[in-house]
């Protein structure tokens, strides 16, 4: 395993003389590959994960990235998907069956709910959603049939955290399979694997691509696990990046030490200065003292990500809308993890189709990009003096 993330990010996995000798690595831009003899094509049949057969299984390019992924978050292997929640519902599906039952965090990510809630509930697959601020309500959930536990720590909207090493013993007392969605973090603040989780996700799309030019999603862990969901999930549902996009996606990493520093030296600035001002009621960022599992944040992770939540001082809908709408650098928008800061109003979800109708419409979360934070702080100011 290799440990020098520099080395990860710029050349583990290059071999340039099979490259031509480019710096950056060629892209494969090709879906299919040939062979000189039947005897060639039947030998590479049986390793679609390790050898170029179709690019849905096996492509160079991407086959770069996965190395890259893998050594990031301690694993043995990892796979790239086209979007997060696909490699989320992969991870999951490879791993149960109708009739078992999964323990989740409560308030996930949209798609891994609607992937319990909508999905798997169709195929008779159980599932209950838990506090996990207190691990020992994984233990108390468990049944007979349960098989995995999901984590999300912190999750991407309030910041709840779980304690991942307790919930990991729990697992392994009874035989359960982990999942941790880290894309909070990125591998470089924060590693599951190591506090015993089996698997990791990421919607590559934020922080480790970081141009928001690519939707794509990660799931790094043991190398028996990854090849049982590549040779089931992975190949039939067909959710592969294409070649281009896993090139791009190494041309992000490039710099995410880089990005990843500045946009958490930014949201420091930034949530202490929210945190002071009289209308806003509640700042959620793992990194404030006020937050009430900073010392878990301080303990598990090594820093904390520029993405955060707050609750505004607003007397109605129309204040928070004037407060985002008066925002002139945090642009209003989806997702996170690339250079731009942006905001994401709960209150935009208004109506039959939100995921989190039940949480206070004052709540809007902000993603602190690559801008001076001394920009975005006097951008808050303004804005704020319009609620």
């Amino acid at each position: 395993m290799v440990d020098d993330t520099s080395f990860i990010l710029n050349h583990l996995g290059e071999d340039r003389q099979h490259g031509y000798d480019a710096v950056v690595p060629p892209i494969v831009q090709s879906g299919n590959f040939t062979y000189p003899t039947v005897a060639a094509m039947r030998s590479v049949v049986q390793l679609e994960m390790d050898r170029p057969l179709y690019t849905r299984g096996f492509n160079p390019t991407v086959a770069i990235l996965r190395k890259k992924i893998a050594a990031l978050e301690h694993a043995e292997d990892a796979l790239v998907f086209s979007s997060g929640s696909a490699a989320i519902a992969a991870a999951v599906m490879s791993f149960v069956k109708a009739g078992d039952h999964i323990v989740c965090v409560h308030k996930p990510y949209s798609w891994t709910k609607k992937l319990l809630v909508e999905l798997l509930a169709r195929f008779g697959v159980e599932h209950t959603f838990v506090d996990g601020t207190d691990a020992e309500n994984y233990r108390k959930s468990v049944k007979p049939n349960t098989t995995f536990f999901i984590t999300e720590s912190p999750n991407s909207l309030t910041f709840e955290l779980q304690d991942l090493a307790a919930v990991a013993a729990i697992a392994r007392e009874h035989n359960i399979t982990t999942l941790c969605d880290n894309s909070f973090n990125s591998p470089l603040f924060q590693n599951p694997i190591d506090l015993g989780i089996d698997l990791v996700a990421h919607s590559a799309t934020k922080y480790l691509n970081g141009h928001s030019d690519v939707v794509a999603g990660v799931v790094a862990g043991r190398a028996d696990h990854i090849r049982q969901i590549m040779s089931k999930e992975f190949m039939t549902l067909g959710a592969a990046p294409s070649p281009h996009d896993a090139w791009l996606l190494m041309r992000g990493l490039r710099t995410l030490e880089l990005r990843l520093h500045r946009s958490a030296d930014s949201a420091a600035q930034v949530a202490r200065f929210l945190e002071g001002h009289p209308k806003v009621a509640r700042v959620h960022w793992p990194g404030l003292e006020s937050h009430p599992q900073h010392q878990l944040a301080r303990k598990q992770m090594k820093r904390m990500a520029g993405l955060m939540t707050i609750e505004l001082d607003a007397p109605d809908e129309a204040g928070v809308e004037r407060f985002c709408d008066n925002l002139k650098t945090f642009l209003i928008a989806v997702s996170w993890g690339g250079y731009e800061s942006l905001q994401w109003p709960v209150c935009a979800l208004k109506g039959p189709s939100g995921y989190y109708t039940d949480l206070p419409f004052t709540m809007v979360r902000l993603y602190v990009g690559l801008e001076d934070p001394e920009t975005l702080i006097a951008d808050l100011r303004q804005a704020l003096d319009r609620i």
